[in-house]
């Protein structure tokens, strides 16, 4: 039974995991909160306390990666709002873990905010220009992984998160003076993250970048109003007096490296 490590199984990694265990294979998960270790565990995880920092490093870390042939990083960066964070120096720190364990393959969970909003469309043969000190350490993380010879890295830059109990409309609505109205929307639902990563690992899919987005770019007037309708709640006033800037993210390499159909628009 071949067995995979996830660092961080919250949002995504969780039901990422339960999917992969129903697939027949052995996982190691970890979580920040001690809480949360019984739940894992029910679930049929191996879980293990394990919070990366910039300046300290877990014990934890070897036995988290001991006899795994895949690891999956699938953390925030934990810069909104918090300008003291070091994402780049937590992963520098990890690494040498990676490289003394036996992973040879990593999938490295990152986001589309490695592009600026210029307006344009943007494919992964882009090059990135961060305008976001998450999306400047995420770019820097992503080039650690992808130049080290230890191990294989595939990159998935998902577009925003969304899913069943989570999505934007729920924090916009009633909310006024919204900026770019104009702007494309760049969304991925849930399933497809959890869909997109399996497909990965069972096509043997490394040393690549995935940009990962649903198909789908209507204008975010257009698809926020319907989407708050739709929800029965109050739709979002927008900023109509200012020029909108955005991107529309292509996700046309990964569908067609990977034949993949997206399950979710929005």
């Amino acid at each position: 039974m071949k067995q995979i490590s996830i660092l961080g199984c919250g949002w995504l990694g969780f039901p990422l995991a339960k999917q992969l265990i129903q697939k027949g294979y052995s996982i190691k998960g970890s979580t920040t909160t001690e809480t949360k270790l019984e739940l894992l565990q029910s679930e049929g995880i191996k879980p293990f306390l394990i919070s990366l920092k910039a300046n300290d490093i877990p014990r934890e870390n070897a036995d988290f990666l001991e006899n795994s042939e895949i690891l999956i990083i699938n953390i925030p960066p934990g810069l909104r709002g918090n300008s003291e964070e070091n994402f780049v120096a937590k992963m520098e720190n990890f690494i040498p873990f990676i490289e003394k364990s036996s992973v040879k393959k990593v999938i490295f969970v990152s986001s589309t905010s490695v592009y600026a909003d210029k307006n344009q469309i943007v494919t992964e043969e882009r090059m990135p220009n961060p305008e976001t000190e998450s999306g400047k350490q995420l770019l820097i993380t992503e080039n650690l992984f992808l130049n080290n010879s230890n191990f294989q890295t595939t990159i998935l830059r998902f577009g925003g998160l969304i899913g069943e109990d989570r999505h934007p409309i729920k924090f916009l609505s009633g909310r006024n003076n919204i900026e770019n109205p104009e702007a494309p929307i760049n969304l991925i639902h849930q399933l497809d993250c959890i869909k997109i990563i399996q497909k990965i690992i069972e096509k043997e899919v490394w040393n690549t970048v995935f940009n990962a987005v649903a198909p789908f770019h209507p204008t975010r007037k257009r698809y926020y109003t319907e989407k708050a309708l739709e929800l029965n709640l109050l739709p979002p006033q927008f900023n109509e007096n200012q020029a909108s800037v955005g991107k529309t993210v292509s996700s046309n390499k990964l569908i067609t490296v990977l034949n993949y159909e997206f399950k979710k628009l929005g």
